[in-house]
């Protein structure tokens, strides 16, 4: 079996058995149940959703907004985005919740529905035994014709850009007269768009962005371990930058390249920025 069900969301590899694997069916059966918990007593629900670059992504997010509108919600599609994004988007957006499609750093044949509060944040132990609960039961009700919800589609990087930007401990000015070099790992996903969008608004002086099409054909395994790297540690050194980055397909994991090709893991980089803070 590979498809996993948890509180927090569901994920599996593409195409199989209904129940077995992470199939249309499945989709639509956690969508519905997930979208019918967090938009009750709402009169005009509202939720986000947003993909990474995987290669089943649309289709996955397709299912996802139809069977939302089947719902009578209105749907703020961010396309090909990051979950920070998607987790900033909800509140802005006064949103019931927020669906992230994404399998983190799992191989490119696996897909994931992440949930989230109104909050941005993950649902709680009790929302997800819920969402399992009733996705059994498939005890869902549709609306009818004269009800159906729509898509709005928005894009929110600037925003996300300008958010980080407004964090009172982001010293632009610091960062733009260093000058930088930075080269980036962006694993054929989002992060070929977000990654360089916010270091340009930085000030680093020259971007250099490894595997950047955005085509789910991720050039290594996506989890940014010292053993996935060494592409990124050997352009570092090779292009004389001062740092490398690289990040996940869905750009919620993060590590660091030093400019003499050594790793900085993700394992450190909450540590330093807690410290820092």
């Amino acid at each position: 079996m590979s498809l996993l069900k948890s509180i927090s969301g569901i994920r599996g590899t593409i195409g199989g058995s209904v129940g077995e694997n992470l199939t249309p069916v499945d989709i639509v059966k956690f969508t519905a149940a997930f979208a019918t918990i967090i938009t009750e007593g709402i009169a005009s629900p509202r939720v986000v959703v947003g993909r990474d670059g995987r290669i089943s992504g649309e289709m996955v997010q397709q299912l996802v907004m139809q069977t939302l509108v089947g719902l009578g919600i209105e749907v703020i599609d961010l396309g090909l985005s990051t979950t920070p994004t998607v987790e900033i988007a909800v509140p802005a957006e006064k949103a019931a919740g927020g669906i992230i499609i994404t399998a983190s750093h799992n191989p490119r044949e696996w897909n994931a529905l992440k949930l989230l509060n109104e909050k941005g944040e993950f649902i709680d132990a009790a929302a997800g035994a819920r969402v399992l609960a009733l996705a059994d039961s498939q005890s869902f009700n549709f609306s009818s014709v004269e009800k159906l919800g729509k898509i709005i589609s928005k894009n929110f990087l600037d925003l996300h850009v300008e958010a980080v930007l407004n964090y009172p401990l982001v010293k632009k000015e610091i960062i733009s007269k260093k000058k930088l070099k930075v080269v980036v790992d962006a694993i054929n996903s989002t992060g070929a768009t977000y990654v360089p969008a916010l270091l340009r608004v930085l000030g680093v002086e020259e971007i250099i962005v490894l595997n950047e099409t955005v085509n789910g054909q991720f050039a290594h395994n996506p989890e940014p371990l010292p053993e996935h790297l060494r592409q990124l540690c050997e352009e570092v050194v090779r292009q004389g930058a001062d740092l490398g980055i690289a990040v996940d397909p869905d750009v919620d994991r993060l590590c660091f390249v030093n400019e003499d090709g050594t790793l900085f893991g993700e394992e450190f980089t909450l540590v330093a920025v807690a410290d820092y803070v």
